[in-house]
């Protein structure tokens, strides 16, 4: 029987100075990483492994780079590529596969599921494509050995 272990993170961008992506140097890189009952950055493993349970363990931090990295690359490629976003938050979901003997397992999955905010109507048909662009480039997702999907959700800015 194949066992599996699943971690959820929140990435949010609050890097926003006011006029989002309109340029590369107008926005801050800055983010939060975020899972619900956890305070900061502290690390354990994970509780099935005996870990800390209010505390950040691998997996988790592993979905968090996954979704970090996308994110960063998604602003820059926004920025250059003249895709105002307002505002970014990905619910990141990782999949860790057992092995039958239970001995050890690997990440199998991580989906990524972004909502993003573009300042008008004009810019979400490309603001949606920018999402393909970021695999061939995020650092990351180039180091790892699992597929990584995203289903973007783009909404236009609400004044």
């Amino acid at each position: 029987m194949t066992t599996t272990h699943t971690y959820d993170v929140t990435v949010e961008w609050t890097g926003n100075l006011g006029s989002g992506t309109d340029s590369y140097r107008s926005f801050s890189r800055d983010h939060e990483v975020l899972a619900d009952g956890k305070a900061g950055i502290a690390a354990s493993s994970d509780p099935a492994f005996r870990g800390d349970s209010t505390r950040w363990n691998p997996e988790e931090l592993l979905v968090a780079s996954v979704a970090q990295c996308h994110m960063l690359w998604y602003l820059h490629l926004c920025a250059v590529g003249g895709v105002t976003i307002t505002d970014y938050e990905d619910h990141a979901h990782g999949v860790m596969t057992m092995d039958e003997g239970g001995g050890g397992g690997q990440i199998t999955e991580v989906v990524l599921r972004p909502e993003v905010a573009v300042a008008n109507a004009s810019m979400v048909e490309k603001a949606r494509s920018l999402h393909g662009d970021v695999p061939g480039v995020c650092f990351i997702a180039r180091s790892v050995n699992f597929p990584i999907t995203h289903t973007p959700v783009i909404r236009v800015q609400e004044d």
